[in-house]
């Protein structure tokens, strides 16, 4: 948005047209959302040193031409104001005090206009009493662009930061719009169009989506009138022991439902009878025959680690499996067994350029296969994980990424506190499976499945198991099927 912001303004000079233009755009469209949004008369208005200040100088000026009171709190003064927010308190009539002789009673809104997107360093001790006292107050809170105190690249939060009912941002989300712990603070998140187009967002050419069926949808699986199961892929998932045997199946049977022709469970044989007792339209394989199977083409995604052991086996599994260059979907037990010496999985990985990989760690997991990674934010510890293993990375949590080894992060928006249940991501493992089964790849298939788990879990509601998420598997492609048809 930085680079957007600097198009926008160039194309504005060539038209003419005075970079203030943008300003006054971006302050007027935080007044129209406080208007909508609040039915009381009583601002204060707290501005910063940069261009978010100048926002905030434009609120104050266009809520006083709507007849409200209004009191505008300064951090610092009027003379060191550069560019634009200079220009814009020179405009604002009224009076302007410190932000440290600011009284927080009687307002019935507050407006944050100190830091916006490019905050970097932790906050003052006056901005954390101001933070302190402003997350204490009973008013309507307004963030412009995002709340004061957190890094928009990241979502750290630098000390301190306000906690929005709304936060009204301009042309696009930030990723700490999304991202954790700084999504709690932002409230209501609108998006607010400033004039920048289309046509410039295209020039920046960004690389970080929000995970939405446009990302993916064309890469769908295609459902012709002539296609047959073996059409559709035969997709394998490897069980556990005899009393470690329903993530194996939760993930089987969610490979089944999201499409693959054929998906058996590769079973030990102390398991056959539970599976047998369990299962009829997933087939069941002898483990003992891994490497027949590894051989045969048909076979072609394989899905290892839900409750499948931390144990020898399991590494020599997914080794031979990797090996064996089968499209491949890693997670649980299938990472944490590298843990003490990660680079051989991102070794096995990569030695077969034409298979595709996907690993699905939590936080967790994460911090065991990538160690030296775990410290990064959430975005640049994926995207360098992705590059370092050469799979797919789902890092997941409340605010799951997806990055690809090319560089590309899609963040999830739609998964609510209802997917922290037992046996959620065994069924995440599946969709992803059952996708690349039928020849979606890898990072379309991963960033379909994360949306199409968390819609699941929104079709459901209170009370929902990981049991009651294979089954609601159709009904959320059947709307994405009726919402995206030609």
């Amino acid at each position: 948005m930085n680079k957007a912001d600097q198009l926008a303004i160039a194309d504005y000079k060539k038209q003419g047209r005075s970079s203030a233009e943008l300003m006054e755009a971006a302050g007027l469209s935080v007044t129209r959302e406080i208007l909508k949004k609040s039915s009381g008369n009583k601002a204060l208005i707290l501005c910063g040193p940069g261009n978010n200040g100048g926002d905030g100088f434009v609120i104050a000026r266009h809520l006083q031409n709507a007849a409200w009171q209004v009191t505008v709190a300064l951090l610092g003064s009027v003379d060191s104001l550069q560019g634009d927010a200079f220009y814009m308190a020179r405009l604002w009539k009224g009076k302007i005090i410190p932000l440290n002789e600011v009284r927080y009673t009687g307002q019935d809104i507050i407006v944050d206009a100190i830091f916006g997107t490019g905050l970097s360093r932790e906050l003052s001790d006056i901005v954390r009493e101001t933070v302190d006292k402003v997350n204490s107050a009973k008013s309507l809170k307004f963030a412009v662009d995002i709340p004061s105190g957190i890094k928009g690249d990241t979502g750290e939060i630098l000390g301190s930061a306000i906690k929005a009912d709304f936060t009204i941002t301009f042309c696009r989300m930030k990723p700490a719009h999304l991202l954790f712990p700084s999504k709690k603070y932002c409230g209501e998140i609108i998006v607010a169009d400033i004039g920048i187009s289309d046509r410039i967002i295209d020039q920046v050419d960004p690389d970080i989506f929000i995970n939405s069926p446009e990302c993916w949808i064309d890469n769908m699986p295609d459902f012709a009138v002539d296609i047959h199961k073996y059409n559709k892929g035969h997709a394998i998932v490897v069980s556990g022991d005899y009393i470690h045997t329903g993530a194996c199946r939760l993930a089987a049977m969610a490979a089944l439902r999201a499409g693959a022709g054929l998906v058996s469970v590769s079973s030990p044989d102390d398991a056959l009878m539970v599976h047998a007792s369990h299962l009829t339209s997933v087939m069941i394989r002898r483990r003992e025959e891994i490497v027949t199977d590894l051989k045969n083409h048909r076979l072609n995604v394989w899905c290892i680690g839900p409750a499948a052991g931390l144990t020898k086996q399991t590494r020599d599994d997914v080794l031979s499996i990797l090996k064996a260059g089968k499209n491949t979907v890693l997670d649980a037990d299938a990472l944490t067994v590298f843990e003490d010496d990660p680079r051989i999985l991102y070794e096995a990985i990569k030695e077969n350029s034409g298979r595709e990989c996907v690993l699905t760690p939590h936080a967790g997991e994460f911090s065991r296969i990538f160690p030296y990674l775990k410290k990064l934010d959430k975005i640049t510890a994926a995207q360098n994980a992705a590059k370092l293993s050469g799979a797919v990375i789902i890092y997941k949590g409340a605010d799951t990424v997806v990055a690809s080894p090319e560089g590309q992060v899609v963040i999830s928006a739609n998964a609510p506190a209802t997917l922290a249940t037992a046996g959620s991501g065994d069924v995440l493992s599946g969709i992803i499976t059952g996708l690349m089964a039928q020849n979606m790849n890898a990072f379309d298939a991963a960033c379909a499945s994360v949306w199409l788990h968390a819609q699941c879990a929104n079709e459901y509601g209170r009370g929902m198991i990981s049991e009651d998420m294979e089954k609601l598997i159709p009904v959320v492609l059947k709307a994405l099927d009726h919402n995206f048809s030609s």
